[in-house]
């Protein structure tokens, strides 16, 4: 014998039914946080303050750079 029962409704009224708490505060707190938190690293991520964190000396930190770049593909310092 099989028996199928389908009931309609919505997700808050399965959730009330079963008799979960409601964590849809918490889980706006966290999002808003993940959100600002990830706004915060995207402005660290726009090219001028790339090239001022990579390069902050202007052309010999760009040596330095080269020379970095030589040494961990050729596996040899200096």
């Amino acid at each position: 014998m099989k028996v199928q029962i389908e009931i309609d409704c919505t997700a808050e009224e399965a959730r009330q039914f079963f008799g979960l708490p409601d964590v849809r505060h918490a889980n706006e707190a966290v999002m808003s946080g993940i959100e600002s938190g990830l706004a915060a690293a995207m402005k660290g991520m726009d090219p001028e303050t790339l090239l001022a964190k990579w390069m902050p000396t202007g052309a010999p930190g760009l040596e330095q750079l080269q020379k970095a770049f030589l040494a961990a593909m050729t596996g040899k310092k200096d």
